[in-house]
């Protein structure tokens, strides 16, 4: 997944440059031919066709394609330098061998300074722009390490040195009797080895790694499949140890430790970053929908009941993260307070709570719920990126907490406003373990393709008014 989101990135990133040389050129011209009389533009195209490969091919030489989270500003600029030195005098070069008499010296310094300043402001824009969204957290990773001793105090270091690649250490769970190093007070012990699953339960995670020595390998063995059960990836630092297994990516952390990651679930970062192009253009399609209905819900909801128009109850996103699932409030304000002496009635097996004609229900809810209009304020948790137009259903923290371990693999992925479980009869299915079943079938099948069928289910249920609860 790792290799695959950065050759997602590069893409992205050569298509930048792409387009900033290609504006750059634009701009240059424009500025010669303030100066004096230039033929059409058109005439001048064929210099693309040799600046674009030698630059594109410069910028790969000087790592511009490669993660720009352990380079300093200073690093950047110095590069990008170098590459326009080399790129103008290689292209130079070369345009005077094709058009020595038609080719303008001052256009092509004119498009150095101008494609310099862009490709610069291009790169360290994105770099503080990711440096920003990690210090809000976004963009980050949880790593919980397994293993005190030196590979792992010495791989905490290197995480703690380079804050901006948005790592954040949990904590570390000992192994072999093993303690942190004295040097090292700062780091959490969290636990031992048979604490791991618990550790993983009661603190957001995002991958576990085990820095231990190859003698370990039956240990490590013995947690992948918990791990996969609830859906963490599971990294190694190595020193000779390779494990067999599926779905496992080696790479090099900080191009220095070699490192082999398990994925309970590969996903291909292509099709993830045009589903969260797809839930932007959904979201602001849903916000502006739900403007439109918000005076006539708003007006329904205050003439029957008192109370708040929206309700917004804490959900478990990704990993465990808590977030604010809003809503437009279809039940008496005292819902929560009633549901305990309700529990008796609940027609749900596992860690769920549903009763048919819910007395908690209003009238205009009980229309909302049908109609699902209640749900439209989720469009806001979609555009926050706290949820996804398709995923799997958001649980409440109460309804975690009584996860067995398969069960939480169905938070290794963003919850979402619709999903299989809703396309699938959601008012005829009575067991929780079905449920998370079809959770996990979403997961495992998924695809940017399946998500716009189930959009296009989904629509239908609405229309027909089925599935509703």
């Amino acid at each position: 997944m790792l290799k695959q989101q950065a050759r997602l990135f590069k893409k992205i990133a050569v298509t930048l440059d792409l387009c900033a040389l290609v504006v750059a050129f634009a701009f240059a011209y424009y500025l010669r031919a303030l100066e004096t009389t230039l033929p059409s533009v058109w005439h001048y195209l064929w210099a693309l066709l040799i600046i674009v490969p030698v630059w594109l091919f410069l910028l790969t030489r000087f790592s511009m394609y490669d993660s720009l989270r352990t380079l300093t500003f200073g690093q950047i600029l110095s590069k990008l330098l170098q590459v326009q030195i080399f790129g103008g005098m290689l292209t130079s070069s070369l345009l005077f061998l094709a058009q020595p008499q038609d080719f303008r010296r001052r256009f092509f310094s004119y498009f150095l300074i101008v494609s310099f300043l862009l490709i610069t402001g291009e790169k360290v824009g994105i770099k503080l722009l990711l440096g920003a969204m990690r210090r809000r957290g976004y963009n980050t990773r949880n790593l919980l390490i397994v293993g005190t001793g030196r590979k792992g105090i010495d791989f905490a270091e290197v995480v703690e040195r380079h804050a901006d690649w948005g790592l954040k250490i949990v904590g570390f769970i000992t192994c072999l009797e093993e303690r942190p190093q004295d040097d090292s007070p700062k780091y959490d012990v969290l636990g031992g080895l048979d604490d791991l699953c618990t550790v993983c339960k009661s603190h957001f995670v995002d991958d576990v790694v085990f820095c231990l020595p190859h003698r370990s390998e039956g240990i490590i063995e013995t947690h992948l499949k918990d791990m996969g059960e609830m859906g963490i990836n599971v990294r190694m630092v190595l020193d000779s140890f390779i494990a067999d297994g599926s779905r496992r990516e080696l790479s090099l952390f900080h191009n220095t430790i070699p490192m082999i990651t398990f994925y309970s679930r590969p996903f291909d970062a292509g099709q993830l970053f045009l589903k969260r192009c797809l839930d932007l253009a959904g979201a602001a399609v849903g916000l502006l929908i739900t403007g439109l209905f918000t005076p006539f819900i708003a007006l329904a909801i205050k003439l029957e009941s008192p109370g708040p128009l929206l309700f917004g109850q804490e959900r478990v996103g990704m990993n465990g993260r808590v977030f604010t699932c809003w809503k437009f409030r279809s039940m008496y304000v005292d819902a929560e307070e009633r549901k305990q002496e309700l529990m008796h009635l609940n027609e749900m097996q596992g860690a769920i709570f549903k009763i048919k004609n819910d007395p908690r229900v209003t009238r205009v809810g009980a229309f909302l719920r049908k109609t699902s209009l209640d749900e439209l304020p989720q469009f806001w948790n979609v555009l926050m990126g706290e949820m996804s137009l398709v995923g799997t259903r958001p649980p409440t923290p109460a309804e975690v907490a009584e996860y067995e371990n398969w069960h939480r693999r169905r938070i290794s992925m963003k919850p979402g406003i619709t999903g299989l479980w809703q396309v699938s009869g959601r008012n005829q299915i009575n067991e929780f373990d079905e449920i998370v079943r079809l959770d996990l079938r979403y997961i495992d099948q998924w695809s940017i393709w399946l998500d716009i069928k189930l959009i296009f289910k989904t629509i239908l249920v609405v229309f027909y008014g089925r599935g509703a609860c």
